[in-house]
């Protein structure tokens, strides 16, 4: 089985990386002159995937003309617009009717538009194992962010003990995941932390390329490395 719906979130305003995101979306801003969100248009594409879910609100209309419906990369492309950014949770909640549109979708990738990654998203689990909520991919501590963000024991995250990981902003959610949840604006960190506390959350620890290309300074030494 391979997971076959991936959401890439797109709708922040990118404050850190103005004034770069004054004109552009954050997606859109090119590294080596291709813009950020169509190398994980084409990772996906390599990875089996078929149907995309963007979602937007800050200069939105920019991505769907650049991207149109994604007959370009061979994929189904979607758009959730929202009227004001939703944040994290509450975009994916948003966008949960084009995510699970048939019954059988159960499951599905998430992608923070503002990362650059090598990450193969064949390593993502086809199945989350019974009582599992969701799945995230872990990365080494950056330096910008030197005290990691949950406990990683090796196959799932822990309040207390393991070694302490970032969150790469890859992860595979079941829908009940967020049955329970009210829309509107809404983070996740609070919702994995809940399901931490009660063993909901597997995870995986990726060391290949990563970066959180937060802003302007990381943008230009991306670009500069490759």
């Amino acid at each position: 089985m391979t997971l076959n719906t991936a959401m890439i979130l797109a709708a922040g305003r990118g404050e850190r990386m103005r004034p770069l995101t004054d004109s552009v979306p954050k997606p859109l801003l090119k590294v080596q002159g291709k813009p950020l969100i169509e190398y994980h248009l084409e990772a996906l594409k390599r990875s089996g995937y078929e149907r995309v879910v963007i979602n937007h609100a800050w200069l939105g209309q920019q991505i769907e003309s650049v991207l149109g419906n994604g007959e370009r990369f061979g994929l189904d492309i979607l758009y959730s617009a929202e009227s004001r950014a939703l944040e994290t949770a509450g975009g994916i909640i948003n966008a949960l009717p084009l995510l699970c549109s048939d019954s059988k979708d159960e499951m599905f990738t998430v992608v923070n538009g503002d990362i650059f990654t090598d990450f193969n998203f064949e390593a993502l689990p086809s199945f989350l194992s019974e009582g599992v909520e969701a799945h995230l991919v872990m990365v080494d501590n950056p330096d910008h962010n030197p005290k990691g963000d949950f406990y990683f024991t090796g196959h799932d995250l822990d309040p207390k003990q393991g070694s302490k990981l970032t969150f790469s902003g890859i992860a595979v959610y079941r829908k009940s995941f967020f049955a329970q949840q009210c829309s509107g604006v809404k983070t996740l960190p609070p919702m994995w932390r809940t399901a931490i506390n009660q063993g909901l959350i597997a995870a995986q620890h990726f060391t290949g390329q990563w970066i959180d290309v937060g802003t302007p300074q990381r943008l230009n030494a991306l670009n500069k490395k490759n």
